[in-house]
């Protein structure tokens, strides 16, 4: 029997989910009738998607963590393989400029997204094992080094928006461990260092810098999504010009289903529309927060706070880029957006949490 605290998660996620999906048939309606002659084709994925997700998230919410806990580094090799099997031509499909997905049929795996799952189990079973406050930076070393490998394979994909999603949550679980804040400073400034150099080395990524800064310099070219985005929410007002009676999903904003799925809901349901969908996030963070603090197992409280922190930085980034506070990087809206590993991914991550709240 799931926990109270599991219930209310679960309304939550359908609440959520059902909102996705009617967002991902109307934003994609156009796209999909000119590009595959199916009005609903995005919109039909996308449900089984969820239904496969629910069955995901069942499955996840049955295991046990601590029985699992021994496999965890057969888990972050397999993953950290299929990162590497994934650059190889004629293996990784090549999409949109990204090697970052397996091929099944017509659907597509994006194996990154486990790996996210994989390293935070493995950095809380580090944390929870060999953590101790007079060895801290030694003791850090090892697990630093996977997630910079992970990022670096992430990074040829290239997939920087995933990258730093991971690098962000493994750092709030390592702050959540008690880290000293001098520590991350240094590390801080080291990553700034790092991040200047990958942007300047690759000139699509600098462009995404410069179109953030001034989306108006480039209006067609690089800072054309921003701006279309922008455009979509600017007249939602304060009620929205009502479900399926977007003008940008017209071929104004290029796939409107993905990654700037908020714009649409922005203009079709507003101001008012926002705030609901926005405190609906917020719950379901507060439900993932309540269970990681009603654990006393270390183990389990670590990968309860990864969790959280996967999905509360995924919806930040992604409503900051749509909203013009973030570069463009590519992170979907969770539960929301279309797309399948995502989706799935995000599901068995909720089904992880309510294996922790049952295990109280």
């Amino acid at each position: 029997m799931f926990s109270k605290k599991c219930r209310t998660l679960c309304i939550e996620l359908v609440i959520l989910l059902c909102i996705g999906i009617a967002m991902v048939g109307s934003s994609s309606r156009l796209w999909a009738q000119a590009k595959f002659g199916d009005a609903h084709y995005f919109m039909n994925r996308q449900i089984i998607f969820a239904l496969l997700g629910f069955v995901v998230m069942y499955v996840a919410s049955r295991i046990s963590l601590c029985k699992l806990r021994k496999y965890i580094k057969v888990i972050f090799w397999i993953c950290t393989a299929s990162l590497i099997l994934v650059l190889i031509p004629g293996i990784g499909v090549l999409r949109n400029g990204s090697r970052s997905w397996f091929g099944v049929g017509s659907f597509l795996i994006q194996p990154s997204e486990f790996f996210k799952i994989a390293i935070i189990l493995y950095v809380a079973d580090f944390l929870s094992n060999r953590y101790r406050i007079k060895t801290f930076k030694k003791d850090l070393l090892v697990p630093f080094l996977l997630v910079g490998l992970g990022f670096g394979l992430i990074l040829l994909q290239p997939d920087f928006g995933s990258g730093m999603v991971m690098v962000c949550s493994v750092v709030v679980m390592v702050l959540a461990a008690d880290a000293p804040l001098s520590y991350f400073v240094r590390i801080g400034l080291l990553g700034v260092a790092g991040l200047s150099g990958l942007i300047l080395s690759a000139p699509y990524r600098l462009a995404r810098i410069t179109s953030f800064l001034d989306p108006w310099k480039d209006p067609l070219g690089t800072g054309f999504q921003i701006i279309q985005s922008l455009f979509a929410i600017a007249p939602g007002g304060l009620l929205g010009a009502g479900f399926d009676n977007s003008m940008q999903k017209h071929f104004y904003l290029p796939e409107p289903q993905t990654d700037f799925i908020f714009a649409i809901f922005a203009e079709e349901f507003g101001f008012i529309g926002c705030v609901l969908l926005l405190g609906l996030f917020v719950a379901i963070i507060y439900q993932g927060v309540k269970i990681a603090k009603n654990t006393f197992d270390p183990y389990l409280c670590y990968v309860a706070i990864g969790l959280v922190s996967l999905f509360a930085i995924q919806v930040m980034i992604n409503l900051g880029v749509v909203v013009g506070l973030f570069p463009v990087t590519g992170i979907t809206l969770p539960l929301v957006s279309y797309g399948g590993s995502s989706l799935m991914v995000m599901m068995g991550s909720m089904g992880l949490l309510m294996s922790i709240a049952n295990e109280e």
